[in-house]
């Protein structure tokens, strides 16, 4: 049964690779059933490998709604899913997460590599500087991250961030208690709204 909620798509950023553990897999399987059985839709980068397939082949199991966003430079690399709602071929990557971000209300960062790091640090970016207010979760699967927050953590001590844009992460270990945390997230005050993405 779906919730009421406002957050009708949730943009996951994962790896393209499946990682050492299987336990990867479990969870993105899990996040994507999760996500169905409240109502919410998948926007992701459009692959069909890796942990990228896995929670869209999930979704798409429990009769979710997902759409990719590929660019044409990536799709034979990263083998565009043939099986999607939607799939959008885009010129750049800059297009693709641009479109990813636009098209969601949500985001979630799983497991992944370089390009993972790159889409979440630059939507917390995003948020930093007031060009959206939507909430933001790192799924900490097995303790992934748990280096990253521990940096993230020294960053704010040296005074590179402040609390407020600390607490623009929402963190958990469970698929569940994520999405629950991201539906009754409220942003941080006084972050200004500065321009709209879309002038970026």
């Amino acid at each position: 049964m779906a919730d009421n909620t406002s957050i009708k798509r949730i943009c996951v950023f994962c790896g393209s690779k499946r990682g050492a553990r299987p336990v990867y897999t479990a969870t993105a399987q899990q996040l994507g059933k999760a996500m169905v059985s409240r109502g919410i839709g998948l926007v992701y980068g459009g692959g069909s490998i890796g942990l990228m397939g896995d929670i869209a082949d999930a979704v798409l199991r429990e009769k979710g709604n997902v759409i990719g966003i590929i660019p044409h430079a990536l799709a034979s690399k990263e083998f565009a899913h043939s099986g999607l709602t939607e799939l959008h071929r885009v010129s750049s990557m800059h297009e693709r997460k641009a479109m990813m971000a636009e098209l969601s209300d949500a985001f979630i960062a799983m497991p992944g590599g370089f390009g993972t790091f790159d889409e979440l640090f630059e939507i917390l970016t995003w948020a930093q500087l007031g060009l959206h207010t939507k909430p933001i979760g790192l799924l900490n699967v097995d303790g992934y991250f748990d280096l990253l927050l521990a940096f993230i953590r020294h960053v704010l001590q040296e005074r590179f961030i402040q609390e407020k844009h600390r607490r623009l992460i929402i963190t958990s270990r469970d698929p569940e208690e994520l999405l629950a945390d991201l539906i009754r997230y409220t942003p941080p005050s006084k972050i200004p709204r500065l321009i709209d993405w879309k002038e970026t």
